[in-house]
């Protein structure tokens, strides 16, 4: 018989600019669960684009902040600025974990290949601002050059985490 297969809730925070990142991110943790099943292990990711847009009582971004407490991982992923939203969900992770030891937080930035202009001045400021405040709370985030970084130091952690048992 099969172990007991155990669901890891991965929400995954950034802004609109990273679609194609949070796309290719989501695909590579669907790949890994093939070789996690085995140890009775399934990944979910957890992104804005999986809910239901339509009208609701509440604030959707409250549905997405309630999704990010009861998440197991919240990774946030940074390119050229820090959108509002993500911010607040990284709060919302932040007193959680503060709160409860969960979820386990992984801020990841990737480096942008374009050149800095004058109009990107207040997307850089707001990136870092929250690199000066994830300093403050004492959050090391990690630098990645691109997309395929970030899934090879993912997965380094990942690897980590179910060695340990802490997942």
């Amino acid at each position: 018989s099969s172990p007991e297969q155990k669901t890891i809730q991965i929400f995954l925070a950034s802004s609109s600019e990273l679609r194609a990142e949070r796309d290719a991110f989501d695909l590579y943790v669907r790949q890994q669960n093939d070789q996690l099943r085995r140890s009775g292990l399934c990944l979910e990711v957890i992104r804005w684009e999986n809910f239901f847009d339509a009208m609701d009582e509440d604030r959707l971004q409250d549905d997405y902040n309630k999704a990010v407490r009861n998440c197991d991982i919240f990774l946030s992923l940074f390119k050229t600025k820090t959108g509002t939203f993500t911010e607040e969900e990284f709060n919302v992770a932040y007193q959680e974990f503060k709160a409860s030891g969960r979820p386990l937080i992984y801020t990841y930035f990737l480096k942008p290949l374009v050149i800095p202009d004058e109009s990107m001045r207040k997307a850089l400021t707001s990136l870092w601002d929250f690199k000066a405040k994830l300093k403050k709370l004492g959050h090391y985030p990690t630098e990645c050059t691109n997309i395929e970084d970030l899934k090879l130091q993912f997965k380094n952690q990942l690897d980590r985490l179910i060695k340990e048992g802490t997942l």
